[in-house]
C-alpha cells in the first residue's frame, strides 16, 4: 500500500513539473508586439521658384512629437547638410510654419529637423 501512495506521489510530482513551464506560460502576460510610434515630419513650399531673398514659407504638420518640439530649418551646402538660423516650435496642433529667405542663387535641398525626426527634402528653385 505504502508503494503505491509513493508512486502515486512521484507521478504527481513529475506531472507538476512537466506542466509548469506551460501553466507559467498561459498565466504570464503577452509579450507587447506593438512598437512605440516613431515622430514624422512633413514640408512642403509655399513656392517652387523665387526670386533671391524673396520670402517664401516652410510649413507641414509633426506626428507623434509633443507641442512645443523646436523645428529647425536644414540646407544642403556642398554635401553637408547646414542648419539655418530658421526655427519655430509646433503649435498644439503639431503644426509649424516658417518664413524662409535663400539668396543661393539655383537649387536649393532643404529638410526640417526637430525632436528626433527629419522631413522629406523639399527643393525650391532661387534665381535673381
Amino acid at each position: 500500500m505504502n508503494r503505491m501512495k509513493y508512486a502515486s506521489a512521484a507521478a504527481l510530482s513529475a506531472l507538476a513539473v512537466l506542466a509548469g513551464p506551460a501553466s507559467a506560460a498561459i498565466s504570464a502576460p503577452p509579450v507587447s508586439t506593438v512598437q512605440a510610434a516613431r515622430p514624422s515630419i512633413s514640408a512642403k513650399a509655399t513656392a517652387g521658384s523665387v526670386r533671391a531673398w524673396q520670402q517664401f514659407r516652410v510649413y507641414g504638420t509633426t506626428q507623434h512629437l509633443r507641442a512645443g518640439t523646436r523645428m529647425t530649418l536644414q540646407q544642403m551646402q556642398g554635401k553637408r547638410w547646414v542648419a539655418l538660423p530658421i526655427t519655430m516650435t509646433t503649435n498644439h496642433n503639431g503644426a509649424y510654419n516658417l518664413r524662409v529667405k535663400l539668396g543661393l542663387i539655383g537649387q536649393n535641398s532643404l529638410r526640417i529637423v526637430g525632436g528626433g525626426a527629419t522631413s522629406p527634402v523639399v527643393k525650391v528653385n532661387v534665381h535673381r
